[in-house]
C-alpha cells in the first residue's frame, strides 16, 4: 500500500508516513457518504447548529494544539497558525448563526397562484483542498456546506495528510455523524476520476488555474455543480493622495503573510510617481525587519516554502525580472539552512513584461513598479490573466471607491487589506475562478433552488 510522507518543511525531515485508501475503501467511503447524507438533510437546522457550535468551541479550545500542527506539517509561522484556527471557529459561528434564516423558503404572488422558492441540498460534495491554508482552506467551505444539509468528502493537499486527518477526527469528536464529513486519502489524479462517480453531486475546488480547469471540465461534462477559487495576482495600488505608512505597514504584511504563500496577497505593487520613492523607502525599511526562522518561535514572521520545487519557481521569477532590467531592492533569496527557507525579496523597476508581474508570485517576493497617472495604474492593475483581489490607497473615499469600481476583480480592499469575511462572498473573476464561498452566495451555491407553484 502507497503511502503519502508528511515533512516539516522548516527542517526537510518526514515526521510520519500516512497510509493511502486502496479502492475498495474509497468505495466504502463513498457509500458512507451517500447513506450519511440521507439522514443528514433531514436532521432539523437546530441540531446542526448546535454541532457547528460545538465544533467552533473545540477549534477554540484546542487552538494551540491544531496551530501546532500546522506550523509542522506546512511551516506556517505559529503567530498566524494559532489566528487561523480561531478564525475558523468563527466561520463555523457564523453559518449557525444564519443557516435557518437562509433555508427559509421564499414567497410569492402571482395572481391566484402561491408560488414558494426552496433551498434543498444537493449531496456529497467533493472538496479539493492546497495545503496553504491547512484548515481555513478546508472549513471556510465546510461551515456552509455542512449548514446546508450537505455532506462533505475531503481530498486534502498531499502535503497536509495529518492535518485532513485531524480535521475528520475533529468533527467526530464534536459530534457530527459519522460519514457526513471524511477525509479521502488519495491523489489528485484518484480524486479526479470520482467525480463523475453518481455519490458526488458537487465539487469544490481551490488551487492551481490547469488543475481547476481539469476538474471543472470532468464535472462539467458530467454535469456537476462546481465552485472554483483558484490563483491571484492581485494588484496593491498606492494613489497619490495615500497615507504612505499605513500603505506600506499593510502592504509589507498583506505581500508577506504566511510567507507570501496566499492567494490573495498583494502581488504587484503599483504606485503613482509623487510616493513612489517614500512608499519604497518605508515598504524596504519594513521588510528587512521582518524576522525569518524556524515558525514555531513566537516572534517569527517568515517560515519556510512548503517545498524545494516552489523555491526554484521563484528563483526562476527573478532571475527573469533581473535579466529585463529590474533592480534588487532587497537581495533575499535561497538561504544556506535545515529546510526551505527562503528570505523576503524586493524589487523595482518592475514591467509588465517580466514573469513576476504576468504570473502569481507564490512567495516572499515583491515587484513595485511606478505609474504617472490614476488611468494608468487601473489600466496595469487590469493587464493581467488573474482577477481575485485588489487594493486601493487614498485618502479620498470616494476617489478610492471610483478605482476600485474600475477594477476586475472579485473582491477590493480600501485602505486595507482584502481578507475572507463570513458575510462576504469570496471568489475571482477571470482565472482566478468561478462561483463563490462564503456569504449567502456561497451557501447557495450547493443548494438546489427548487421553484414551487400551488394552485
Amino acid at each position: 500500500m502507497t503511502s503519502i510522507p508528511s515533512i516539516n518543511p522548516a527542517t526537510g525531515k518526514v515526521i510520519g508516513k500516512i497510509e493511502m485508501h486502496n479502492e475498495e475503501e474509497i468505495s466504502q467511503i463513498l457509500k458512507r457518504s451517500a447513506q450519511a447524507f440521507k439522514e443528514w438533510k433531514r436532521t432539523d437546522v437546530s441540531e446542526r447548529k448546535e454541532l457547528l457550535e460545538n465544533f467552533a468551541r473545540m477549534l477554540r479550545k484546542n487552538k494551540q494544539q491544531y496551530g501546532k500542527l500546522i506550523s509542522s506539517e506546512m511551516g506556517k509561522v505559529i503567530k498566524q497558525a494559532v489566528p487561523e484556527v480561531a478564525k475558523c471557529a468563527d466561520m463555523f459561528d457564523y453559518f449557525a448563526g444564519n443557516a435557518e434564516k437562509m433555508l427559509e423558503g421564499e414567497p410569492a404572488k402571482e395572481g391566484s397562484c402561491d408560488l414558494m422558492i426552496h433551498y434543498e441540498p444537493m449531496g456529497t460534495v467533493l472538496a479539493i483542498k492546497p495545503w496553504n491554508f491547512p484548515f481555513w482552506q478546508v472549513l471556510s467551505a465546510a461551515s456552509h456546506v455542512l449548514a446546508g444539509g450537505n455532506v462533505m468528502l475531503l481530498k486534502h493537499s498531499s502535503y497536509v495528510p495529518m492535518c485532513a486527518l485531524e480535521i475528520e477526527n475533529i468533527f467526530l469528536e464534536a459530534g457530527f455523524p459519522e460519514g457526513v464529513f471524511q477525509t479521502l486519502l488519495i491523489d489528485g489524479k484518484m480524486a479526479s476520476s470520482l467525480i463523475p462517480r453518481n455519490e458526488i453531486k458537487a465539487v469544490s475546488f481551490t488551487g492551481g488555474y490547469d488543475a481547476g480547469q481539469k476538474v471543472a471540465g470532468i464535472a462539467a461534462h458530467h454535469m456537476k455543480k462546481f465552485v472554483l477559487e483558484l490563483g491571484g495576482s492581485d494588484p496593491f495600488i498606492i494613489l497619490d493622495d495615500a497615507n504612505v505608512d499605513m500603505a506600506a505597514k499593510i502592504g509589507v504584511s498583506s505581500r508577506f503573510i504566511n510567507t507570501g504563500q496566499t492567494c490573495i496577497a498583494a502581488k504587484r505593487f503599483i504606485v503613482m510617481e509623487d510616493l513612489a520613492e517614500e512608499f519604497t523607502e518605508r515598504f524596504v525599511e519594513r521588510t528587512r525587519k521582518l524576522k525569518v526562522g524556524d515558525p514555531t518561535e513566537p516572534d517569527t514572521d517568515i517560515g519556510p516554502i512548503v517545498r524545494y520545487e516552489q523555491i526554484r519557481i521563484l528563483e526562476d521569477q527573478v532571475k527573469d525580472a533581473i535579466s529585463k532590467g529590474a533592480k534588487v531592492l532587497v537581495p533575499g533569496g535561497r538561504m544556506e539552512t535545515e529546510g526551505y527557507m527562503y528570505s523576503p525579496t524586493v524589487l523595482s523597476a518592475v514591467t509588465r513584461d517580466m514573469r513576476v508581474m504576468r504570473e502569481e508570485t507564490f512567495g516572499p517576493v515583491a515587484p513595485i513598479t511606478v505609474v504617472k497617472t490614476e488611468d494608468e495604474g487601473i489600466e496595469l492593475a487590469n493587464d493581467s490573466e488573474f482577477g481575485l483581489g485588489a487594493s486601493v490607497w487614498s485618502q479620498d473615499r470616494e476617489r478610492a471607491m471610483r478605482v476600485a469600481s474600475e477594477l476586475e476583480t472579485g473582491m477590493v480592499g480600501v485602505n486595507s487589506f482584502c481578507t475572507p469575511q463570513a458575510c462576504l462572498p469570496f471568489g475571482g473573476v477571470k482565472k482566478s475562478g468561478m462561483g463563490r464561498e462564503l456569504s449567502k452566495h456561497g451557501f447557495y451555491e450547493f443548494m438546489n433552488i427548487k421553484s414551487l407553484k400551488l394552485m
